[in-house]
């Protein structure tokens, strides 16, 4: 692991001061209410119902806040199966290498052909690459391997599915899966409860959430029967709630003062601890939610050290993934529990903070914080009998 020095300065480069201006995802929809030119190049968003990504400034119709996703960059949104728009052209000034262009066309022939067998040697001959190849620059420039890529297509369209089939066994086997078993070995993680829970809008699972105030603010912890699925920092319980009940929109959400559910004040506590007294940090069960790509990310950042740090750059390459730099860096603000799941550990190549979705000066707490807990633990085991 690196020893970054910890500097305060701002990003040098224009697309870094943009990136960081353009962070949030209230901010960029504001952007693209108001066509800002100046967010070009920052982000691209896509339209569902039309299939395309745009620039922010695009000219076209204003689509409904309901049908847009955000993407750092256009290889994301191409990965995700969306067109360049024609009117903005938001291809005209990325620059895509050969290498980068054929993994994206490849993602799309296997977008087009989930349902079906794919060998890897079957993708490699359509690539004209040997499997060895395609294996290695699929999955530098997406972040996965080609299975993983479809195994993500099918659990999506299984949750299509299931939404609307009769049969939770016909949906399965409708999306491309052979078999019942193969879905519950993705189920943990991904589709995030059982399928014939999904079908009925998430009933009975219930998460359970607390607040309490730490050193670093106000925190709110939620888990469920499997773990902690959220910790969040905020000013307002509110503004918590809300964006509890977004991300989690068909589960039972159950508030509770700590000292009534055990485990949850056990834990809760166990955080405050860490953060307002400095004591160890508590190892607790995480139920984490999110794609392939994801999860490898976040489990890279249970891995370091507490006073360590690592570049964008360290972490793509840590995980296998030397080229997804800037999809490493989507993973870690899309994380949803704080603290626990470290990516405020994670600096720029040249220092510098980077993003962090509780705040920079709440991020740069916490690494000093960590450095001083290091550097007392590292002094007492050097001191003389």
């Amino acid at each position: 692991m690196s020893q970054f020095p910890l500097h305060v300065k701002e990003p040098q480069s224009k697309l870094e001061k943009l990136q960081l201006r353009f962070a949030e995802d209230a901010v960029r929809w504001r952007a693209v209410q108001v066509r800002d030119r100046e967010a070009d190049g920052a982000f691209f968003y896509s339209v569902k119902s039309t299939g395309v990504f745009c620039r922010p400034s695009c000219p076209a119709r204003q689509a409904r806040r309901e049908n847009v996703a955000f993407h750092t960059t256009a290889v994301e949104a191409e990965a995700a199966g969306f067109r360049a728009c024609l009117r903005c052209r938001p291809l005209a000034s990325v620059d895509l290498d050969p290498s980068a262009r054929k993994m994206i066309e490849l993602s799309g022939y296997i977008r087009a052909h989930a349902g079906e067998t794919l060998s890897l040697q079957r993708l490699a001959a359509i690539a004209d690459l040997s499997p060895y190849h395609l294996h290695r620059s699929f999955k530098a420039i997406l972040g996965v391997t080609p299975k993983q890529f479809q195994s993500a297509l099918r659990l999506e369209r299984l949750k299509s599915r299931l939404r609307t089939d009769d049969s939770v066994a016909g949906a399965i086997f409708d999306s491309g899966f052979g078999s019942t078993s193969r879905v519950y070995e993705l189920v943990d993680g991904r589709l995030g409860m059982t399928p014939s829970s999904y079908r009925a809008g998430g009933a009975g699972e219930t998460i359970h959430y607390a607040f309490r105030r730490t050193a670093f603010g106000l925190l709110m912890m939620a888990a469920t029967d499997r773990g902690v699925c959220a910790v969040r920092f905020g000013d307002h319980e509110a503004a918590l709630i809300q964006e509890l009940e977004a991300e989690y929109p068909r589960a039972a959400l159950t508030p509770v003062p700590a000292a009534a559910e055990p485990l949850l004040e056990a834990w809760i506590a166990a955080l405050d601890a860490h953060l307002s007294e400095g004591g160890p940090r508590p190892d607790l069960p995480l139920d984490l939610r999110g794609t392939a790509f994801q999860i490898r990310v976040w489990e890279f950042l249970l891995k370091i050290r507490e006073g360590e740090v690592v570049s964008y750059a360290e972490l793509a390459a840590g995980i296998d993934a030397p080229k997804a730099v800037r999809a490493a860096a989507s993973a870690c603000a899309a994380n949803r529990i704080a603290v626990l799941v470290p990516c405020h550990r994670v600096l720029r190549g040249d220092g510098t903070l980077g993003g962090y979705r509780w705040g920079m000066e709440r991020k740069r707490a916490l690494i000093e914080a960590e450095r001083r807990r290091s550097r007392g633990v590292a002094d007492s085991g050097s001191g003389s009998e």
